[in-house]
């Protein structure tokens, strides 16, 4: 689905701030913040921060190249040309012999697709490769094992589908570097596109820029903001921005949180504090649980769903920064190991370039 920012006049959106007495709305006029965080942390390609306007309203430019598998197969360059470079020679005068699947098993292995996942495709292959004459047949019979490899349900959106439920509460959640908080941006502005109402919740309060950042994109997107101060308590800030998206009938609510405090183990109890303040003040949310996970990571994002599937138990997947890896295996790695849809994936800079997830497509472009 296309959609621009642009096409209509933009308005000025209401930031709220909570941060002393009675609830306020205030406006602000300010230049985008430096990109305040710590300087170990991996440098998100698509962050808004520290941009200039001009660079800002490229990003929010629809592509003209258009179409979903087009944006996707430009993505996923680097993993399609390293799985299928080899591959356009292997069969170049030769057959497929032992020494060929050897060198496709270790293709497939260090895509992060899977040492299990690739063992099992290059066996079910070995099977047939008598009847596997050119690279045109050993490529579309890597893309149908592969599909045999994970749930090929239809691309609708089905979580996100708005229903008499309103506010569609999504909680979104990762390690800081990963995208996070622009793929709210993002998702913001998608809904925004559709019509929708929507509210952001400034959760992460421990990231200096984290609130400037959120607030950035509330603007560009329509969406008004909830936010508190700098350290304030993230689960009251879930709270009030819950209570303020109820009173204001909003559609969707989408929470950032804090992807990095000081050790493991408080980041997830307060994610489950959070959790607990949402159902509290409307039971049943938050209705979407999130995971954006940084393709470029590798076997690190599985171990990262794992931890946090584990301790608030995720609903759905949003994978960012695949157009910057030849590991765009780990998509399927992670939808076969953990069992949860990949909602999303991020292909590029631009809004549009966060699309939504079919596997089909997905394996159709990077192989």
């Amino acid at each position: 689905m296309s959609f621009s920012l642009f096409g209509k006049k933009s308005s000025k959106k209401n930031t709220v701030n909570h941060e002393n007495g009675p609830k306020s709305s205030t406006l602000k006029k300010h230049e985008p913040p430096a990109h305040d965080r710590d300087p170990s942390l991996p440098v998100s390609p698509d962050s808004a921060v520290g941009k200039s306007p001009s660079q800002e309203q490229e990003n929010l430019q629809p592509e003209a190249t258009g179409g979903l598998f087009k944006k996707l197969k430009q993505g996923l360059s680097k993993t399609r040309e390293f799985l299928t470079t080899d591959v356009d020679d292997l069969l170049l005068g030769r057959k497929l012999d032992e020494n060929l699947l050897e060198d496709l098993e270790e293709k497939l292995i260090t895509a992060d697709i899977g040492v299990t996942t690739a063992m099992d495709i290059v066996e079910r292959i070995r099977v047939i490769r008598g009847r596997i004459h050119s690279s045109e047949d050993l490529k579309a019979r890597i893309r149908e094992e592969i599909l045999k490899e994970v749930p090929t349900g239809p691309a609708e959106e089905q979580p996100y589908i708005l229903s008499e439920i309103t506010p569609r509460v999504i909680l979104v959640v990762g390690v800081n570097g990963a995208g996070k908080t622009t793929t709210i941006g993002k998702l913001a502005a998608r809904y925004g596109q559709e019509g929708k109402k929507v509210v952001l919740a400034a959760g992460d309060t421990f990231r200096a820029a984290a609130s400037e950042q959120l607030e950035l994109w509330a603007r560009r997107s329509g969406a008004t903001l909830i936010r508190h101060k700098d350290r304030s308590d993230p689960a009251a800030v879930a709270y009030d921005a819950l209570d303020a998206s109820i009173a204001r009938n909003a559609d969707v609510l989408i929470v950032d949180t804090a992807g990095r405090l000081h050790n493991k183990v408080n980041l997830m109890e307060e994610l489950k504090k959070i959790h607990r303040t949402l159902d509290k003040r409307m039971p049943g949310a938050p209705h979407e649980t999130l995971l954006v996970l940084d393709a470029t990571t590798g076997q690190n994002a599985l171990r990262q769903a794992e931890l946090f599937h584990e301790a608030i138990g995720l609903t759905g997947l949003v994978l960012t920064k695949l157009d910057g890896t030849a590991r765009g295996g780990i998509v399927i790695a992670i939808q076969k190991h953990l069992g949860l849809p990949v909602r999303y994936v991020g292909v590029g800079e631009g809004v549009e370039d966060l699309q939504p997830f079919d596997m089909q497509t997905f394996v159709q472009a990077m192989v």
